[in-house]
């Protein structure tokens, strides 16, 4: 026994020391391999159901993708059904604001003519009409007439405008347009084409006219070209006073 404590204190303290060392290290190794197959087998078995909740989330969101552009089509079909109806409707609004033209109920401006029929200055003769010198209902009627020939889109009496239902009749001293009384001198204005002068002195109606009225009998025809020309909306009432359903159209036999 004292031989071997003779022999451990001849050992030196380094040796000792580097043993002691070594010694250690080789149970952190130990302990670090005995370590390592539990995390490994944690990881393997984390990771499983991780990417199948992986593929899962990635199949729902390549769900919500094709129903992203499934939406998408909708709205593109929704916007094309939604194009059409507003071309529908904007020829409906074209169709109804055209019918409002033709009913004179919109006012107008736009190139044209003017025209002013004044009663002659002429003295009456002894066994002269009186009628004959002055402007009447007559003379009226026919320069719309003449007017309308020559393409005329919208005609004005004195500020009372032209339409369907208008009538021109001699009361008394002033000639009754529409519903107004109207006294000479006598204004008519259109708008339409450029040429319609050049329309009228086409027209052997307007040559006779003018042949007549001015040549014979004196009364005042003068004109006017402004650059633009106004004609106010129809001012009078529009009654429905009967309407009837119009039947079909017979088939036409084969």
């Amino acid at each position: 026994m004292t031989a071997v404590v003779a022999r451990i204190r001849a050992i030196p303290s380094w040796q000792v020391t580097l043993g002691f060392a070594l010694l250690a290290l080789g149970f952190l190794i130990a302990a670090q391999l005995a370590a390592e197959g539990p995390r490994v087998r944690y990881t393997t078995q984390e990771r499983s159901p991780l990417v199948e909740t992986a593929l899962g989330l990635q199949a729902q969101q390549k769900q919500l993708q094709q129903q992203i552009l499934d939406f998408r089509g909708q709205i593109k079909t929704l916007e094309d059904e939604g194009q059409g109806t507003t071309a529908q409707q904007r020829e409906l609004n074209a169709s109804l604001q055209q019918a409002r033209i033709e009913a004179g109920l919109i006012p107008l401006t736009g190139t044209g003519i003017v025209f002013r029929l004044a009663d002659s200055t002429q003295p009456v003769p002894a066994n002269g009409n009186p009628a004959d010198y002055s402007i009447t209902a007559r003379d009226i009627r026919t320069v719309v007439a003449e007017l309308w020939l020559a393409g005329a889109e919208a005609i004005a009496v004195n500020g009372e405008r032209v339409v369907a239902t208008t009538g021109v009749l001699d009361i008394g001293g002033t000639i009754l347009v529409n519903s107004a009384y109207l006294a000479p001198p006598y204004q008519v204005s259109a708008i339409g084409p450029t040429d319609m002068l050049d329309q009228l002195g086409l027209s052997q109606g307007w040559i006779d006219f003018i042949r007549t009225r001015r040549g014979r009998f004196g009364v005042d025809v003068s004109f006017a070209e402004p650059t633009t020309v106004d004609i106010p909306a129809f001012a009078g009432s529009l009654n429905l006073r009967e309407s009837r359903a119009v039947p079909p159209s017979p088939a036409p036999s084969p």
